[in-house]
């Protein structure tokens, strides 16, 4: 779980300094926003990690969970870091 906290993380924190640099460069009021960057950061991979932890326990709790037998509980954590990368 906390690794894939730490993956999506990455994702997020990536965007979020994409965005970040994107609004530094379209205007000078970047600071102002500084709070919602870092809730985009730490707060979104929350998100999507807690309810894979949830489907993950009620449907694939099996052993290690670094095995991925059901390919919708995976997507469940891999869509919000396919749109991070889209974004």
């Amino acid at each position: 779980t906390l690794a894939q906290y730490c993956v999506g993380a990455n994702y997020a924190w990536a965007t979020a300094e994409g965005l970040f640099l994107l609004r530094l460069l379209l205007s000078t009021s970047g600071r102002r926003c500084l709070p919602a960057f870092l809730l985009l950061g730490w707060g979104v991979p929350v998100l999507f990690v807690v309810p894979w932890v949830v489907l993950r326990h009620l449907y694939e709790n099996e052993g290690c969970w670094e095995r991925n037998e059901k390919v919708s509980v995976w997507w469940v954590i891999r869509c919000p870091i396919l749109v991070a990368v889209a974004v």
